[in-house]
């Protein structure tokens, strides 16, 4: 059992493809042919095909027949016509609000689906831009991590020099040991992370099983956020993709109720209808006149009387709805208030952190150099120089990480605002 798992498993790495792609490029891919959006294309495709199922009554349409039976006594057919050798209809509905409503209904529905498709979009740019930056800090940091693993390798075989020449005590050199063991650590963990990282773009962008996508090395950054969060807010309010899906919901059940109330109204349907006759169906035992061509043109009235109690229920669930998606609106705008206001606080505490963690790399570099000028000056060892250069790598690991919290809340408030795809675009 074991072999053709391994077999599998071999045809799938060989057909796995690694793609290097920029931000822009693995963007428009995904608008394309990613699948969150590609069902949403699809269900509004169903709608459109609703739409002219809605309107169809209203379309003329011809039936033509014929057949062959024995009948006894008074010429009559199955569907109570007299018999006829060929007999053709064209049944349409003049007039029938209810119907009419249901059509302006599918309509409605198709316009709500084009948010819904803004909001996926927007769903798959967030999701594109933060999976970049994940690999991209992800790597940054990876890179910093190889550099640190370096000088901690060296200073622990500076450190066991020194121990076995008895300069320093054997819990130094256990230390040391310690240290290397955690960066190799971080270093597996950030190598997961990194292929967990393109192996979920690669998947949001609809590519084969298996694929990664690899950022390319570009800059990226993401800087264009409206200064003032009142303004950002009230863009967010007007642009949003799920309040105007809500509001075309709510739309659409109007016109729901609006059919079931036209339920009580006149419908008018067009009767046409060609009748060719065969005078051997004994019309002439129980008519006194016989006519092979026959034509029938008007117009059906039906006006409803007692139509049930159904109607009122259907239109009650409705009205129901209605109460629903005024209140989930309200919610809705609530949320993204909130949800401005939180990515604004955190781009005002990541700045802060980024700031502070600059500040810390910059020190760091300075002790770095200062060691480097010592240690040429005879004043330390190369241990201490090279502990000075991991700690610099390790100040440089946590200025990634606010780097990268800024670029996300930074993209959150594009997100919000409906300008996410604009920005990364340019």
């Amino acid at each position: 059992m074991k072999v053709p798992v391994v077999f599998f498993l071999l045809a799938l790495s060989a057909v796995a493809e690694v793609r290097t792609l920029t931000l822009r490029d693995a963007l428009d891919i995904a608008l394309k042919q990613s699948p969150d959006v590609v069902l949403a294309r699809l269900d509004q495709q169903r709608a459109r095909a609703q739409v002219t199922i809605a309107k169809d009554p209203f379309s003329p349409k011809l039936f033509a027949g014929s057949g062959a039976a024995y009948t006894n006594g008074f010429p009559t057919s199955i569907d109570g016509n007299a018999p006829a050798i060929m007999q053709a209809k064209a049944p349409m509905t003049i007039f029938d609000r209810s119907q009419s409503y249901r059509a302006a209904q599918a309509n409605e529905a198709v316009r709500g689906l084009e948010f819904d498709i803004g909001l996926r979009q927007d769903e798959v740019a967030y999701r594109v831009a933060t999976l970049f930056f994940d690999a991209d800090q992800a790597s940054r940091s990876m890179t910093a991590i190889g550099l640190q693993l370096q000088s901690l390798t060296r200073v622990r075989e500076l450190t066991g020099v020194r121990v076995s020449e008895g300069r320093e005590l054997s819990i130094e050199s256990t230390r040391a040991d310690l240290k290397v063991m955690q960066a190799q650590q971080r270093q597996a963990e950030l190598a997961d992370l990194i292929a967990d990282a393109e192996t979920s773009l690669a998947q949001v962008l609809g590519f084969d099983p298996g694929d990664r996508v690899q950022p390319a090395q570009e800059d990226r950054r993401v800087n264009s956020v409206v200064d003032s969060e009142e303004t950002a807010i009230q863009q967010a309010l007007e642009s949003s993709h799920e309040i105007r899906r809500l509001e075309s919901s709510l739309q659409s059940k109007n016109l729901e109720v609006k059919s079931y109330q036209a339920e009580r109204l006149p419908k008018v349907d067009l009767v046409a209808q060609y009748s060719l006759l065969s005078k051997y169906n004994n019309y002439d035992k129980f008519f006194p006149r016989f006519q092979r061509h026959n034509v029938e043109l008007g117009a059906s009235i039906t006006i409803p009387i007692l139509t049930g109690r159904s109607g009122r229920a259907y239109m009650t669930q409705a009205q129901v709805d209605i109460e629903k998606i005024r209140t989930e609106i309200g919610r809705t705008r609530g949320r993204i208030t909130a949800d401005l206001q939180h990515a604004y606080r955190e781009i005002r505490r990541t700045e802060t952190a980024q700031k502070l963690a600059r500040a810390d790399l910059d020190l760091a570099r300075m002790q770095l150099s200062l060691d480097l000028t010592r240690y040429d000056e005879g004043q330390v060892i190369m241990a201490q120089v090279e502990a000075s250069r991991a700690a610099e790598q390790e100040k440089w690991i946590v200025y990634y990480d606010t780097q990268h919290a800024l670029e996300v809340a930074r993209i959150t408030v594009l997100r919000q605002t409906g300008s996410l795809v604009a920005a990364l675009r340019q």
